[in-house]
């Protein structure tokens, strides 16, 4: 199901899959993707849980504000759980859904029941990135890509020193070789995070979807 609401001013749009009533999971998509990179995803946790995937701000068919700092997108996924009446939830975020995640296990502890982290982007400065070039991509607003770039970048140091506050189980999955980022840091900053290692790239639940659900499947059953 399909679904709106409005948090922080903005309009967020968002699939509701499986039982209202079963622990709550929570999807978030990489950065110029939306609530589709997950197709196939959401039923397969909505076995379980109540699955909410939504397209972060400046993403798909949610608002595009026009200004998108990381820990605001991370704000907006905490009021809307709030307005879903979610007490707690596990989140799943891949790059810059998965840096959304790590912020808002940060930021909203309470919120937060267990967290994945799939090839994240890390709170720590990106070296040797190619200039953000525009083309005729649609489906997402480019001054974000611009916004988050900068981030990527020149992150506020701030935010690494908040990964030793995160108190959530988490996972870290990291794309090995193939990747260009560091999932070592986050998991060496997390207390007690798990990094496992599946050699995909950064594109880990699409290159390896079976491996991706298992190790996932196993953090959530351990």
């Amino acid at each position: 199901m399909i679904r709106k609401a409005v948090v922080n001013g903005i309009m967020l749009t968002f699939r509701e899959e499986g039982d209202p009533v079963a622990p709550a999971l929570v999807l978030l998509h990489g950065r110029t993707a939306d609530h589709n990179d997950w197709n196939g995803f959401t039923q397969h946790f909505a076995v379980r849980h109540h699955v909410i995937v939504p397209d972060l701000r400046g993403h798909g068919a949610s608002g595009h504000p026009g200004d998108y700092p990381i820990p605001a997108m991370a704000d907006d996924i905490a009021a809307l759980l709030t307005q879903l009446d979610v007490e707690r939830a596990t989140l799943v975020g891949h790059s810059l859904g998965g840096a959304v995640a790590y912020h808002l296990a940060i930021r909203h502890p309470g919120l937060v029941q267990r967290l994945v982290l799939e090839d994240a982007v890390p709170p720590e400065p990106l070296q040797g990135r190619e200039p953000v070039v525009e083309d005729d991509s649609t489906g997402f607003d480019w001054r974000m890509v611009h916004d988050t770039e900068r981030q990527f970048r020149e992150p506020d140091p701030a935010w690494a020193a908040g990964l030793a506050a995160i108190s959530a189980p988490t996972l870290v999955l990291s794309g090995g070789r193939a990747s260009h980022l560091d999932a070592g840091f986050l998991a060496e900053r997390i207390p007690g995070a798990k990094l496992v290692t599946i050699e995909a790239g950064h594109l880990i639940h699409a290159t390896e979807r079976m491996a991706f659900m298992q190790a996932v499947d196993d953090f959530l059953d351990s």
